[in-house]
């Protein structure tokens, strides 16, 4: 049966995700823990449901959202109307982004952790509408040939300026919240739109004008959801949330009847996607779904896969994290601590699927100018690079704000001195490296590390390590970029001589 055996491919594939942090935690648990973490068993098992829920997941995508929606916007860029090409890119931004795992995880994470004064629904809305208005500008500049490095330029100035004044108990969580933006739904839905505008746009350059939509959509969220903190810890938490914080700890999950309601759960998140898709088929296009069946059995298999995706990690990777943490810790040896943030933050971006994607394109439109396998040595060691980083300022306790001004004060730095064709795709890759896989890993790490240090908020230090990981990549891949372009220049100088 075909299905079966895209579904087992889909499997190994997702398994092959996995091995990188399997053999990472083994090595770090034979031969520098010599000891194994309390409920192996239960950890082994839920990497195996992600396993599942990832490749269900995936092939559901393969057999409905996206088939469907490249072929909604080839046919929108044929019809030429600009208004329904905004209106198309808002509305699939939003809900690819409101069905997003790893947005989910961070969410409830948030909530739970600030007993209940940041809603996981609410920020989940709020990163969605910016990453819907964000893709909807991006197809407005691609259309009509802007500049993407003065979009990014001011963006992030504008990210900078509002840090300054963001609560430390957001900054964190807001950066992250834009790193897990682009993943395994929104990647490659946003790049397909970009780059399928720029080539059939006359005058359009592929590299140039087809990337940067994922970089924008990193960057927004990070401006919402800093606002949103604003608001919230301007105010005095109501009744409501604190009694949301203390039903969050008092419930127990069990039985069949949660296993329902969490299905339920799923369906919804995934219905913004089915509803815009269904909207913009029937009631736009006036056209009927080409394979109506294949479509609803993709739905469904996505639905399942996200589900079993999100057990899967309660069972595997946030226990995973969390243990890793406490028994580095517990060694008194902080180098270790280093040295396994590294190695998981540079083997698992080697292994991600988008990276190797988006490498492969860049190196098609480069036309021999970028090297897709040099680029994602790059990327995975800024990735490696930005995790320490992180891990470094949890652990010596200082501010988020001056880290991450300082970090993007360097990318805007870089921006100006990179040749022009590198800067969309430098800014793509930065929200590229973080994988469904990667994220909640690393969320549970930083979260482990901030609760088994002394004298760490978990709210204030736990979250962003996913942030660095999203800044350090465009530093590589654009200093990358200047030495390359420097180095050309010098060889051409000792021809001409």
């Amino acid at each position: 049966m075909p299905l079966l055996k895209e579904f087992s491919h889909a499997f190994v594939h997702a398994l092959k995700n996995l091995l990188p942090i399997v053999v990472v935690v083994v090595f770090f648990q034979l031969v520098v823990l010599r000891q194994m973490p309390d409920g192996a068993t239960s950890m082994v098992i839920g990497l195996l449901i992600v396993a599942v829920g990832v490749a269900l997941f995936l092939q559901g995508l393969e057999l409905s959202i996206f088939p469907v929606g490249k072929s909604l916007s080839n046919q929108f860029a044929r019809r030429g109307s600009v208004l329904i090409l905004l209106s198309f890119g808002f509305a699939i931004g939003f809900s690819a982004v409101v069905a997003e795992p790893a947005l989910i995880a961070v969410a409830q994470q948030a909530q739970e952790i600030s007993e209940g004064r940041i809603d996981a629904l609410t920020l989940r809305l709020l990163v969605a509408a910016s990453v819907g208005l964000v893709v909807a500008l991006g197809v407005f500049r691609t259309i009509f040939g802007y500049p993407l490095h003065w979009f990014m330029i001011i963006g992030y100035a504008t990210v900078v300026f509002v840090t300054w004044f963001a609560p430390e108990e957001i900054v964190g969580l807001a950066y992250d919240s834009g790193g897990v933006t682009t993943n395994i739904v929104t990647v490659p839905l946003i790049a397909a739109l970009g780059i399928g505008l720029a080539t059939s746009i006359r005058g359009r350059n592929p590299l140039m004008d087809g990337f940067g939509l994922v970089a924008l959509a990193v960057m927004v969220p990070m401006i919402s959801v800093q606002l949103y903190g604003i608001f919230v810890y301007s105010t005095t938490p109501s009744e409501a949330e604190l009694l949301m914080g203390h039903a969050q700890d008092e419930k127990i999950p069990s039985g069949l009847i949660v296993m329902v309601l969490d299905l339920l759960e799923m369906i919804r998140d995934v219905l913004p996607i089915i509803l815009t898709i269904l909207f913009f088929q029937y009631l736009v296009l006036k056209r009927p779904l080409a394979n109506p069946r294949k479509v609803i059995l993709g739905f469904g298999m996505v639905i399942i896969g996200l589900y079993a995706f999100v057990v899967g990690l309660k069972l595997g990777l946030f226990p995973i994290g969390t243990s890793m943490a406490e028994q580095l810790i517990g060694l008194d040896a902080y180098g270790f601590i280093y040295l396994f943030a590294f190695m998981i933050g540079f083997a698992t971006t080697m292994a991600e699927p988008a990276l190797i994607a988006v490498g492969q394109q860049a190196e098609q439109a480069a036309n021999g100018r970028i090297n897709g396998s040099a680029i994602r040595i790059l990327v995975a060691l800024g990735v490696a690079v930005g995790i320490s980083i992180g891990v470094h300022r949890i652990i010596v306790g200082g501010s988020m704000h001056y880290y991450i001004m300082g970090g993007y004060t360097l990318v805007i730095l870089l921006t100006f001195l990179s040749p022009r064709y590198i800067v969309a795709l430098a800014y793509d890759l930065g929200g590229v490296t973080t994988s469904e896989v990667t994220v909640p890993l690393v969320t549970a790490l930083g979260i482990g590390l901030a609760t088994n240090i002394e004298g760490r908020n978990v709210l204030i230090d736990g979250f962003g390590l996913i942030a660095f990981a999203s800044i350090f990549p465009i530093v590589t891949v654009m200093i990358y970029a200047i030495v390359m372009e420097w180095y050309g220049k010098r060889q051409s100088l000792t021809k001409t001589e």
